[in-house]
């Protein structure tokens, strides 16, 4: 019991790590889905925590609500997001002026 209990923290702790270089944004994606971050993560789909993966210091991926987003970190600090959703669904997500 205190292995399986041990490992699931584990598990936090390491899927809170990867949502460290995550950077601040908030974007419409089509299909009406909001897509947001405070920096260092977590990233919310519809309203709702994402599970977030790091595949490099400037790219991550967060998936939920049935759809993946992809997060990239431009030289100039800009960010782009991308989704993938159901049957193929795909696009390019826009930012939400504050």
């Amino acid at each position: 019991m205190k292995k399986i209990l041990l490992s699931c923290v584990l598990s936090l702790v390491a899927s809170a790590a990867h949502a460290e270089g995550i950077p601040s944004f908030n974007v419409d994606c089509p299909g009406d889905i909001p897509v947001s971050a405070d920096q260092g993560g977590p990233v919310f789909i519809s309203g709702k925590q994402a599970q977030t993966k790091t595949v490099n210091e400037r790219y991550f991926e967060a998936t939920g609500a049935g759809v993946t987003v992809a997060i990239s970190v431009e030289d100039d600090d800009s960010v782009v997001v991308t989704y993938t959703g159901k049957q193929g669904a795909s696009g390019i997500c826009t930012s939400v002026d504050d």
